[in-house]
């Protein structure tokens, strides 16, 4: 080969191939930033979804914060002892609110290290001696504890507390006991717990402050009167008062990245689009079908969760399109759902009791019942639809008890004949309809029977 031709090669290889593979390679290393980066905003969001990590910020209840912190800071600074209920529907941010003044407290300086939490939840401590259990747990005391025998809760109690305490009453080690679903508690045993808390926090022991969450709006006059008297009646009530604007302002901040997100640009890039998504009319629209169906931000989070797992390095920002998507998953009826995989067979028994609620007006029916109206359809279909045996009909009909779009009215009782035993549907007309227009293969003469009047029966 001669010179030219060799320069020539090179000056090809220079021009066309290298810059070819730089390219390719360049795009290889933004590719996996850009995946660095979609990573990082999975985690971020899922985190702020799922409450993982306390509120950056609380909508609607500066109030209401303001006055918790300031309960909490006497307890841990000053060594006072109080008591409070936080009311609110369920979603209103009772826990969130709780989380995010906790976390400031521990970053003050004189509290941080100084605060011993225990948190009790009226679902699972059923009763006082599971919940005094639980109270030596989180405390670390099961072996100060050790195989001691106490008359009473009262005594337990107080043992527990005494071991905490070191010199004065503004020196102890103050005690935060926080009780979900704090209406449960009410129901046990002549509320011996409740009770005791209250004495501890009015008495001059160990400085203590028991704050109760729940939902219930009339869950003091369900205290006794000796429990009510030691109650000092702080109540912080949580509502969402806010409206549609403000509800978009939220969409905004809970999808936006923060500042210190690595990425710059891409962050700017996220927020805008997230900035013209809450001004674009469909996903307004998608807001406020969800705004008008409740305000619980749960529901919310959930929505923008689901948008969220769309999601990739080929699609990187969230669009119109997602959230509709999204809003179509949350709005899926998971019963009706159910129904697309029954057998023809169990569709039927479903038609004949929904028209026996048509007949009899919602009242209960029995197994007997629904076969004789299955039997009426037979005869009248009977060159399209085979004739079950009562057994098979039997066991179709259990298998709906067991998917739980049938229930008992009463308990079973063992002597009652299964056939005569009163059941209510749980599905609504409605939902038996808009499930048949989608099953798979729908006999027409099923379909028809399901949508014809009641003239016929």
């Amino acid at each position: 080969m001669e010179k030219e031709d060799w320069l020539l090669l090179i000056l090809f290889r220079e021009t066309l191939i290298k810059p070819f593979a730089m390219s390719k390679r360049k795009a290889k290393e933004s590719g996996g930033a850009n995946g660095e980066c979609i990573s990082q905003v999975q985690k971020i969001l899922r985190e702020r979804f799922c409450h993982h990590c306390a509120a950056e910020k609380l909508f609607g209840i500066e109030h209401q914060y303001r006055h918790l912190l300031d309960l909490l800071k006497r307890t841990t600074v000053h060594g006072e002892s109080n008591s409070a209920l936080i009311i609110g529907p369920r979603g209103s941010g009772k826990t969130a609110l709780l989380n995010r003044v906790l976390k400031e407290l521990k970053e003050m300086k004189q509290v941080r290290g100084n605060l011993l939490e225990v948190r009790l939840n009226g679902l699972l401590q059923t009763n006082d001696k599971v919940a005094l259990k639980e109270i030596t747990r989180q405390l670390n005391l099961e072996n100060v504890v050790g195989d001691k025998v106490f008359g009473s809760f009262a005594e337990n109690l107080v043992f527990l507390l005494e071991a905490l305490r070191k010199g004065d009453r503004s020196s102890s080690c103050p005690v935060l006991f926080v009780l979900d679903e704090f209406d449960l508690f009410v129901h046990h045993k002549n509320q011996t717990l409740l009770y005791n808390l209250f004495d501890v926090s009015q008495s001059a022991q160990t400085p203590v402050t028991v704050i109760g969450l729940t939902c219930r709006q009339d869950v003091l006059e369900l205290l006794e009167k000796r429990v009510k008297s030691r109650f000092s009646h702080r109540q912080i009530y949580l509502m969402n008062s806010f409206d549609f604007k403000q509800y978009i302002t939220i969409f905004k901040k809970q999808l936006a990245l923060p500042a210190e997100f690595p990425d710059e640009s891409f962050a700017q890039q996220w927020n805008t689009n997230v900035q013209h998504l809450s001004e674009d009319k469909t996903v307004q629209d998608v807001l406020r079908n969800l705004f008008h169906y409740t305000k619980d931000l749960r529901s919310l989070h959930l929505l923008l969760m689901l948008a969220l797992s769309h999601v990739t390095v080929h699609h990187p920002l969230i669009t119109a399109s997602d959230l509709q998507e999204a809003s179509k998953q949350y709005r899926t009826d998971s019963r009706a759902n159910i129904v697309h995989g029954l057998s023809v067979l169990e569709i039927c028994l479903m038609i004949a009791m929904k028209h026996l609620n048509d007949v009899h007006e919602g009242e209960p029916f029995n197994f007997q019942m629904v076969y004789n109206e299955f039997q009426k359809f037979i005869q009248r279909k009977a060159h399209c639809m085979y004739n079950f045996e009562k057994p098979v009909v039997m066991k179709a009909f259990e298998h709906l008890l067991q998917l739980e779009l049938v229930r008992p009215i009463e308990r079973p009782n063992i002597r009652a004949q299964r056939e005569y035993l009163l059941m209510k549907l749980l599905l609504d007309n409605t939902q038996i309809m808009d499930a048949l227009q989608v099953y798979p293969n729908c006999p027409v003469d099923v379909k028809q029977w399901a949508a014809s009047s009641l003239s016929w029966l």
